[in-house]
């Protein structure tokens, strides 16, 4: 396909500044989230005493319950016809929770903190990705998800980094890290409340009933296709929290693990948009199998690392395969929903996708548990190339 008069920066001048602002929110609030979440797992497992299948039973049960929230929220946005609202309840519930882990002492205020922080994070996350697929036009909608995703992921390379310097600069003081964590959070929310516009009236939806669940089940074909192959591809790409686990199994030190989600979070933060806006050029799908071969190298590496170097390039091979399809899936939700049901099919493909989550970290539990880590990345290997298989059938799935 020409590329006309189109070149990379010409899709980010286009781009409406509430997309800008809204991936700063999404950055900040993910320097919070993953100053945790890069010492959560393995001090739940290191201090806590937690076991692995414990870390991916509360893993998946605060992703699918994000999820859960998602589809509720969705319609929710599809019936007032405005999205800023829920969004900024859902990062105000996330940001309220961030005090909670560094005064935690038990497990128990762990699972109870995790779970809240994802019920915010399920009430934003349909309204805020309707949000962006009303303020862009439909030429720009792989560019937007895709500087929106590498502005979140940037984030989610800081928040690692600033927990790696903290914790060597503290003697490894976890709950010091915490309480640091709280202040990109409560920014993030100001600026969501301050800085984010919701659509021009004329092109704003008016409120109407709430959607039903024959119109939900209604969705188009298509739609409904892209949602299966990522319920799929889920399974292929359980929590991110065994990736710290596996830094930790061949020996790297707590304090050093983070850089593990470090070296993931660049190459997804490299690849996101560039990826986003080649997709609105010459179309989604090959993009999209291309993160899929990604994974299934990234899956066969993470098996049997040799060491820090093949553990790292595992991850960066993982982090790319992100940025190969994370946007991507929801540029695709959005071209084939109707602008009335935006939230609800954000809202369905999440619920969807965050039950998947669930059964894959719970199984990536068990695996590891019962047979060892290789098995967990070798069934990762495993569903993503039943993906790959999904993904080439045109009847399945839309471009």
């Amino acid at each position: 396909m020409a590329v006309r008069d189109h070149d990379w920066k010409t899709p980010l001048r286009r781009m409406p500044r509430s997309v800008w602002v809204l991936g700063f929110v999404s950055l900040l609030m993910d320097v919070s989230s993953e100053m945790i979440q890069a010492l959560l797992p393995v001090w739940m497992v290191v201090g806590l005493g937690a076991s692995t299948l414990a870390v991916g039973l509360i893993e998946g049960i605060a992703e699918a319950t994000a999820s859960i929230v998602k589809v509720f929220s969705g319609v929710v946005s599809d019936r007032l016809g405005e999205r800023k609202r829920l969004a900024v309840l859902g990062y105000g519930l996330a940001a309220a929770t961030k005090p909670i882990f560094p005064l935690a002492g038990t497990l128990g205020w762990i699972v109870a903190a995790r779970f809240v922080d994802r019920v915010g994070k399920g009430i934003r996350g349909a309204p805020r990705d309707a949000l962006v697929t009303d303020i862009v036009p439909p030429d720009l909608r792989g560019a937007a998800f895709g500087l929106r995703q590498s502005l979140d992921t940037i984030g989610a390379v800081v928040g690692p980094l600033l927990a790696v310097v903290l914790m060597a600069a503290s003697g490894e003081a976890h709950r010091l890290v915490f309480w640091v964590a709280v202040v990109p959070a409560v920014i993030s929310v100001a600026l969501l409340i301050f800085a984010v516009r919701d659509p021009a009236p004329e092109t704003r939806l008016a409120a109407r009933p709430a959607p039903t669940w024959g119109e939900a089940l209604a969705l188009p074909r298509a739609c409904w296709g892209v949602v299966a192959v990522a319920a799929v591809f889920t399974l292929a790409r359980f929590s991110e929290a065994f990736l710290l686990l596996r830094a930790q199994s061949i020996g790297l030190g707590v304090a050093w693990s983070p850089m593990v989600m470090v070296a993931m979070n660049v190459a997804y933060a490299l690849s996101a948009y560039p990826v986003g806006a080649l997709s609105d050029r010459i179309g989604r799908r090959g993009l999209l199998r291309i993160g899929l071969v990604l994974l299934v190298v990234a899956d066969g590496i993470l098996a049997f690392p040799t060491g820090v170097a093949t553990l790292m390039g595992g991850a960066v091979l993982w982090g790319l395969h992100m940025g190969f399809t994370q946007g991507i899936f929801a540029a695709m939700v959005a071209d084939h929903a109707p602008a009335h049901l935006r939230g609800t099919a954000f809202g369905v493909y999440n619920l969807v996708c965050g039950v998947a989550l669930f059964a894959a970290s719970l199984g990536a539990g068990a695996l590891w548990e019962t047979i060892g880590p290789a098995a967990t990345f070798l069934a990762g290997v495993l569903f993503a190339l039943l993906t790959l298989a999904a993904s080439a059938a045109p009847r399945i799935v839309g471009d």
